[in-house]
């Protein structure tokens, strides 16, 4: 285990990080209707303000996870901070969607290089069990809070000093963070030697997921079997397979394959990405509810967003106590049979002249069981990893998490503006109310991959050649 001086003041600040990426979320959520008008972006290019950050984020995150592992994860970290702040600050000054988009992309690629390197510090900072489970809820916690104080600021942003202020908020934040990562986070050791870097798994992997993302994103607004849309899927495929293929051959990995032999790793990559498909998308879908259909002002959608995010930092810290007493598949499945009954709940709520209070406990419900899940599936992916590569396990679990985040979103997309060219008013209401439906259906499958998670509650990683067993996680 990596031992770091100040383990409290590096928690603090890896919590901080995690609360800055939280808040960015929400405030571009609230802002995005004043944005679609502000920039010109239409009903479909209007999701790219969001896509954009996921396209990058997911391309680039094992690129990420492997560059804190050989380069440092304090390199990375601070790199990382500085990389979205200059990013949000060019956001702030767009005149147009094509800079706003290009600026909110490198914002992703910020995202993933910080990712990774967050979640290694916790994973390497943290043994294994109680202290690593309370450090993980600290982390989900922060993004909770993050979550409330984005809504809220995002309203209040928008509402007084325009669009623009959602980004240029950030710039102090990412930099001040990154100044102070200099102070708590130990220097990187050395590289060490023999440690090679893969280029050509890194190339194919960044631009193959790249790819792939981008055409999963662009399929509702181009077509499904547009030139463009098949060419971004296909070669997508293609660049995986090779980089898999890659991976199998050469001597030093970008992703071990040994990795996958992980089950809890497997499983927790496959939560990840139906966690994000579901869960992720109803910020997106909850605006569009609130703001086009009821006419919420910015203000009133940042306060309506308040209930969610202080329930979900309940439910990051009530996960920290069953990791504990259940273990991390019980608490992960519960969480997602929770989340799924929210989502019906609040579907069911869903009414052209509905009030506020009658959406609250379907909300409730669902952010209880976002605050469970959330820690639990990172903390099944970090189970039984080595330290030399938590990195890239991170990157993986966390790849999928964003890639799912895509998918989710523009399959659901789909499936509410099915039979309706609607974008303001009643009549979105019956395409909201099925892809809330069809969020809960598909989160069940979570529950199905939740149960292949190992049930003995010893883990153990294995180290000296770097390959892993497939390590047992928590008691469940």
């Amino acid at each position: 285990m990596t031992k770091r001086r100040g383990t409290g003041l590096l928690l603090a600040l890896l919590a901080f990080a995690q609360f800055i990426s939280a808040i960015d979320y929400n405030i571009v959520y609230v802002a995005l209707p004043e944005i679609g008008r502000a920039m010109g972006f239409g009903a479909h290019s209007l999701q790219w303000v969001v896509s954009a950050y996921a396209v990058a984020f997911g391309g680039f995150l094992l690129l990420g996870g492997r560059m804190a592992d050989l380069l440092g994860r304090r390199r990375m970290f601070t790199t990382a901070l500085v990389l979205y702040g200059l990013a949000s600050l060019a956001g702030g000054l767009a005149t147009g969607p094509g800079v706003l988009i290009t600026a909110r992309a490198v914002q992703g690629l910020g995202g993933a290089l910080l990712l990774p390197a967050t979640l290694s510090l916790i994973n390497t900072s943290f043994d294994e069990g109680t202290e690593r489970n309370r450090a993980l809820a600290v982390w989900g916690g922060a993004g909770a809070i993050g979550l409330a104080l984005g809504s809220l600021l995002g309203g209040i942003l928008t509402n007084y000093l325009g669009w623009e202020s959602v980004f240029y908020v950030n710039v102090p934040l990412a930099l001040g963070a990154a100044a102070v990562a200099l102070k708590a986070i130990t220097p990187d050791a050395p590289r060490e030697h023999g440690r090679g870097f893969d280029m050509t798994g890194a190339l194919s992997a960044t631009v193959g997921f790249t790819a792939l993302v981008f055409g999963v994103v662009q399929g509702p607004e181009t077509g499904w079997t547009s030139a463009q849309t098949l060419t971004a899927l296909l070669g997508g495929i293609a660049l995986i397979g090779l980089f898999l293929a890659v991976e199998a051959r050469t001597a030093h990995p970008l992703m071990p394959l040994r990795l996958l032999r992980n089950r809890n790793l497997v499983a927790a990559m496959g939560v990840t990405f139906i966690f994000m498909g579901t869960f992720g998308a109803q910020y997106y879908f909850f605006t569009v509810y609130l703001q086009n259909v009821h006419h919420y002002s910015a203000m009133a959608t940042g306060l309506a967003f308040l209930p969610s995010a202080l329930t979900g930092m309940v439910g990051t810290k009530a996960s920290e106590k069953l990791l504990g007493r259940v273990g991390t598949r019980t608490t992960l499945i519960a969480g997602l049979l929770l989340g799924a009954a929210g989502m019906v709940v609040l579907a069911l709520a869903l009414s052209p002249s509905g009030s506020y209070p009658a959406l609250l406990p379907g909300i409730v419900l669902l952010s209880l069981g976002q605050g469970l899940a959330w820690t639990a599936m990172f903390a099944a992916a970090g189970t039984g990893v080595d330290a030399a590569h938590q990195g890239i396990a991170s990157a993986m679990a966390s790849t999928t998490q964003q890639i799912g985040s895509a998918v989710g979103l523009a399959v659901l997309i789909a499936v509410a503006s099915h039979n309706t060219h609607a974008t303001d008013g009643p009549a979105l209401v019956p395409g909201l109310r099925t892809a809330g439906y069809a969020a809960a259906a598909l989160t069940l499958l979570g529950v199905a991959v939740a149960l292949t998670l190992r049930r003995s509650s010893t883990s153990r990683p294995v180290s000296g050649s770097g390959a892993e067993t497939a390590s047992p996680a928590l008691s469940a």
